[in-house]
């Protein structure tokens, strides 16, 4: 495999997907053993040709020899690029790299909300991405949508509940938003949605752990006790990690338990309507 050297990617130690694959850029010999650096400990003479703001929504990569950096995407092609041609190639075909760079802003954007560090750590060097409402309400709106497809066809296994149908089960996901905001009515808008982002990706995780019981419970009919023994088991699981989001956001931690609160209401409506 090719080497590209003397390049560097200038990464987000915060952000365990960029550790990842840059490491695996290391590893692979993509990259040489001095491919990648932690974006906090940029020399001083680098801020003379990297734009600071720019390389904390799209990863950098830095030319050493003629001192030119490209951001996101085109860093990601660049590196893959040298070792496979025919990928940097695909890459530049206009609307698949139209669609690829909405998809690295779409994840970039949001990847604090999908893995979340405590809110004091974030200083002056970090690689905190910008506040982007827009990739952050589609976001909110992408995982209300999964959330409710997987809740609909859960609902479907439990013979015990009434009919369930996607548009009951988007109503329940936003009226958890809904519910939620209400007792964060003095925050602002920024943090609001911040904390809504952490709600929707709590809700996404629980969708992805019931996900396994729908596709096993298509070919055997797993008993009901299961069924139920997992939805238990998969709302605990995202009550904790809800917990630990609402103390990471420094959040009032009775937000957890308005959380559970919501489910129980909502529960108690579907079976009594």
């Amino acid at each position: 495999m090719a080497t590209l050297k003397n390049y560097t990617l200038l990464y987000d130690d915060d952000c365990p997907l960029c550790k990842t694959y840059t490491s695996a850029f290391i590893k692979t010999k993509m990259l040489d053993k001095n491919g990648r650096q932690v974006y906090s400990s940029k020399s001083q003479m680098e801020f003379d040709y990297i734009d600071l703001e720019k390389a904390k929504n799209q990863i950098a990569l830095i030319n050493h020899d003629d001192k030119t950096v490209l951001y996101g995407i085109d860093s990601l092609l660049k590196v893959i690029g040298y070792s496979f041609p025919f990928v940097e190639k695909i890459g530049q075909i206009s609307p698949i790299k139209w669609f690829l760079k909405k998809l690295y802003s779409f994840i970039s954007y949001n990847r604090k909300v999908i893995i979340p560090i405590k809110k004091q750590d974030f200083q002056c060097m970090s690689c905190e991405p910008e506040f982007n409402i827009k990739y952050r309400i589609i976001y909110i709106l992408f995982a209300s949508l999964i959330t409710s497809l997987v809740l609909y066809q859960y609902s479907e296994q439990l013979s015990f509940l009434p009919d369930s149908t996607i548009g009951r089960e988007t109503v329940l996901a936003i009226g958890q938003i809904v519910f939620q905001s209400v007792f964060l009515l003095k925050i602002t808008r920024n943090d609001l949605l911040n904390y809504i982002g952490n709600l929707m990706t709590v809700s996404l995780m629980g969708s992805l752990l019931l996900m396994p019981i729908i596709v096993i419970n298509h070919f055997i009919m797993l008993p009901t006790l299961i069924l139920l023994s997992w939805f238990g088991l998969t709302a605990l699981l995202m009550f904790k990690e809800h917990y630990r989001r609402v103390n990471l956001l420094n959040l009032p931690t009775y937000l957890s338990y308005t959380w559970v609160l919501y489910r129980v209401i909502a529960l108690l409506l579907i079976l009594n309507l």
